[in-house]
């Protein structure tokens, strides 16, 4: 997620004979895990369904640790990787979004990654920034300020050269949203429905589908505790699904996380979130388990 999101998903896994795999291709193809989950994770930590106030202004900077010894080769079988393997990453990233009117809100998201695979023959590290992306959204309509559906176009820009890190491809995205809220138990809830088709330019260029559930409640009459449940996953597919040992070509994959999240305002303007997620479905991708925690702080000059 990104999810996951925040970043270029360019995971391409696939389990080879230890005896026909070298270092440097493991590692190429490895240290892209990371890079998925986080694309996810940012989907739902920042799902915009719901309308931001004019003038408010939250910034939301996060932390994800993203952990995994197996992975699903383009058969979607499962199995640990080769020579001992053992991927880690970490993600930072800052998520500010800006309310422009009552239909309209601006939003940008700037993400940086270290990554880490280790083996018996070896360990190799990248990081650096990753995509910046920058979006406009648009509410469409609402039923009784209650259900609301948005649009959201982004644009996405590359802010490396490292084909460790992305497509290094400028790529834009079309996304519809349905939110609203209800009563669960006696609790009030909320849900928030995603799904948005993206598109890297160049050559053989990647499409994406990115969709996500999310299914919240709020514990206390003051609306300080909440959890939610979130169900969510990514398609790629390219002209290209062949494997290379070039990460850059990495472009046909999928994969499914269900993750679990808690929520605890401090005050009116400040909120924490905790989430903790797992891989339950993969093609050509890891499979591993993510936690991340985010802050969102808004500001309100109106």
């Amino acid at each position: 997620m990104k999810a996951v999101g925040c970043a270029t998903p360019l995971a391409y896994f696939r389990l080879l004979k230890p005896s026909l795999m070298t270092l440097k291709n493991t590692l190429s193809k490895y240290l892209l895990a990371g890079i998925v989950v986080f694309a996810l994770i940012t989907g739902k930590s920042y799902a915009g369904g719901f309308p931001v106030r004019p003038g408010r202004i939250s910034l939301s900077p996060s932390a994800t640790y993203f952990f995994a010894n197996k992975a699903w080769d383009a058969d979607s079988h499962k199995g640990a990787f080769a020579n001992n393997g053992k991927f880690s990453s970490w993600s930072y990233s800052l998520y500010s979004e800006v309310g422009l009117s009552r239909k309209f809100t601006l939003s940008v998201l700037a993400p940086y990654v270290m990554n880490t695979f280790s083996t018996d023959l070896g360990t190799s590290k990248s990081s650096g920034f990753q995509d910046l992306e920058v979006g406009i959204r648009y509410y469409l309509a609402n039923i009784n300020y209650k259900y609301y559906f948005s649009l959201q176009g982004t644009a996405i820009l590359p802010m490396y050269t490292n084909t460790a890190l992305g497509y290094n491809q400028k790529g834009a995205e079309l996304k519809l949203a349905f939110a609203g809220s209800g009563h669960l138990f006696g609790k009030n809830s909320f849900f928030i429905l995603e799904n948005g088709v993206r598109e890297y330019f160049g050559y053989e260029s990647v499409f994406q589908d990115r969709y996500n559930a999310t299914y919240g409640l709020t514990l206390d009459k003051k609306f300080h505790e909440q959890i939610s449940l979130s169900v969510g996953g990514f398609y790629a597919t390219s002209i290209n699904k062949d494997f290379n040992v070039n990460p850059s070509a990495s472009k046909n994959f999928a994969f499914n996380q269900v993750s679990l999240s808690y929520g605890h305002t401090f005050a009116k303007s400040l909120s924490l979130f905790l989430t903790g997620g797992t891989f339950v479905t993969g093609r050509n991708t890891g499979a591993g388990t993510n936690f991340s925690a985010s802050l969102n702080y808004r500001i309100d000059t109106k």
